[in-house]
């Protein structure tokens, strides 16, 4: 399995941002951009589908070395080989997807802006938790949001990492990071725009300033 970085872009798939006679190779120039980590999520494609794309994402990720995360579906994750799931809300509780999946997988849950959410998860082993919206988001409109505050209150409470998502974009990925966080979770920011790679990119020279500010 190939482990969590410690930091990064942490790109998501769409399936309507992304054509399907298209996208290993969309997803691929994405990842050439400097993707670190990658998820795939697809909540409306027939279970076929899913599973070549996922088969697919799963030898794109091991060419490049770097962890595919499968939204959701625990039984996907199993069957393809993929390095760990993403879990929201709904989906099975972060124990039994650990004892499915195994003490090395890569488990990730979505928080939202709940603290405590977020709190009870590092507590119970998460990989790292999610926390958004904070700023609006083309693909999830009705996401609650949530604040910077939120986000050092996190950092300076969790011991896992932390993933920020909902609106990012270049342009404001680096407040997010100077609040805390230690991944960017983006998906129209990438696969909505007309250069996937150039567009990745533009992500990552964020990181390459924080460590720039580090080592100054």
């Amino acid at each position: 399995m190939t482990p969590l970085p410690k930091h990064g872009l942490y790109a998501i798939t769409d399936a309507q941002l992304i054509p399907a006679d298209n996208f290993i190779d969309t997803v691929e120039r994405a990842v050439l951009g400097g993707v670190n980590v990658l998820q795939y999520r697809d909540k409306r494609t027939d279970p076929a589908q899913r599973l070549m794309q996922a088969r697919s994402l799963r030898q794109l990720c091991d060419k490049y070395h770097i962890p595919l995360i499968i939204n959701d579906d625990i039984s996907l994750a199993l069957q393809v080989g993929a390095d760990g799931v993403h879990l929201g809300k709904h989906d099975p509780a972060l124990p039994r997807a650990r004892l499915l999946l195994g003490e090395r997988a890569i488990i990730g849950v979505s928080c939202y802006n709940d603290l405590a959410r977020a709190q009870l998860a590092d507590q119970q082993g998460a990989s790292y938790i999610a926390l958004g919206s904070f700023f609006p988001s083309l693909t999830k409109p009705e996401a609650v949001p949530a604040s910077l505050d939120l986000l050092k209150q996190a950092k300076a409470s969790l011991t896992c990492p932390i993933v920020a998502i909902g609106g990012v974009t270049p342009d404001n990925g680096g407040e997010l990071l100077n609040h805390g966080a230690h991944f960017l979770a983006v998906i129209h920011g990438i696969f909505g725009q007309n250069n996937v790679t150039l567009a990745a990119q533009r992500y990552n020279r964020l990181f390459h300033a924080i460590a720039l500010k580090e080592t100054a």
